[in-house]
């Protein structure tokens, strides 16, 4: 009996490794052969070995059916009912698209195809915080609709003037750079929302604490996909410090990207994140004593009216005097209710993280907890 089962296995195994023969085609596919003269795809074991497929609205993450899709020219979004904001902002990107056709508009609109909410610039005003674009208006400068269209107010989110600023704009025109070097990228780009979060405005929009983005480059030789997940608060990290896997903003958000893929590309592609593959402009940190330029600037800071300051500044964070605590600097202020500050003041001091007039920073010690002395802001 055991000499039988032995002779069945090595019948078996030889009848396996005859009835699947793996073959590659002439366009390169490997494929697995049966004898029968049909064959199945070879499963995918790296992103070496992914060839693109013919996908329309790639992009489109799965629909969540409580929110409210929109399509708009050059992006779609889904606007979450709840918490009155987007939950995700998704386009290709190609590489003519990044050349810059017309001029930024500023002109902040509520969008005329939202229905679930009504949102208004009086929301923001006064907040202290951005209307962030999540559909950046500079990937959307090919075209006077495009332009206009992503100053939609549906296309916001409240973001830290430092962050808005600095960090995510980074991130921004780091993925027009991927464009062009890859030719097209697609981008996804949320908010990652929860129960108790804070809100601004009488429509109480919610203010996400983290923001994502995921770029998947489709298009040979190198298919790669990367994500990032990024704190609302000012940074002076390399972009590199946030990359994360596809899969791990899939798991922090519950939202499936690129669920179009073929099963097996998706796993690889969303599971695997290799720096090396992407070009990388914004590596270094940006140094808060660095000289300035010796050209004034318009402040960046916002007044209490809620309109953008007129004074001209000589700092290199872009602030003026009356505004030094609106920039975060080298560390960056936590989002802390007046209630809270007392509550929350430092138990060791630390050196104010502000810019004086000289472009240097403060050497003033502080207790407060956004890490500013009294002088520029602090509590």
């Amino acid at each position: 009996m055991r000499g039988y089962l032995i002779f069945v296995i090595i019948w078996f195994t030889a009848f396996t490794s005859f009835a699947q023969q793996e073959a590659t085609t002439p366009d390169g596919k490997k494929v697995l052969l049966n004898p029968d003269g049909t064959w199945k795809p070879a499963p995918i074991a790296s992103l070496s070995e992914i060839h693109p497929a013919s996908i329309s609205n790639l992009e489109l993450p799965k629909a969540n059916s409580h929110d409210q899709i929109i399509h708009h020219t050059a992006y779609t979004l889904s606007y979450n009912k709840t918490y009155h904001v987007a939950d995700w902002v998704a386009y290709e990107l190609t590489a003519a698209e990044t050349v810059s056709v017309v001029e930024r508009t500023n002109k902040f609109v509520p969008d005329p195809v939202l229905t679930c909410c009504t949102i208004s610039n009086a929301d923001y005003k006064g907040s202290g915080y951005d209307r962030g674009h999540l559909a950046p208006a500079g990937d959307m400068s090919f075209s006077y609709e495009t332009m206009a269209e992503s100053f939609y107010l549906s296309n916001m989110a409240p973001q830290v003037p430092s962050f808005n600023r600095g960090i995510w704009k980074r991130l921004e025109k780091q993925v027009r750079k991927w464009a062009v070097d890859d030719k097209a990228v697609y981008v996804v780009t949320g908010t990652i929302l929860s129960k108790g979060l804070p809100t601004i405005g009488s429509d109480d929009i919610t203010v996400p604490t983290l923001f994502y983005k995921v770029i998947l480059d489709y298009t040979e030789p190198d298919i790669k996909g990367i994500g990032f997940i990024m704190a609302n608060q000012g940074s002076n990290e390399p972009l590199q410090h946030y990359a994360v896997t596809i899969d791990s903003v899939e798991k922090l958000t519950g939202t499936d990207f690129f669920y179009q893929l073929p099963k097996d590309q998706e796993r690889i592609i969303e599971s695997t994140v290799d720096l090396s593959k992407w070009s990388w402009t914004y590596t270094n940190t940006h140094s808060s004593k660095k000289k300035s330029s010796g050209q004034s600037v318009k402040c960046q800071g916002i007044t209490k009216a809620g309109n953008r300051c007129k004074n001209m500044t000589l700092n290199p964070n872009g602030f003026c005097n009356a505004h030094q605590s609106q920039y975060c600097g080298t560390q960056a202020p936590q989002v802390i209710n007046a209630s809270e500050k007392l509550n929350n003041r430092r138990t060791v001091s630390v050196r104010c993280s502000a810019i004086t007039k000289k472009g240097t920073q403060c050497s003033h010690m502080t207790y407060s907890p956004n890490g500013l002395c009294f002088q520029h802001g602090g509590d």
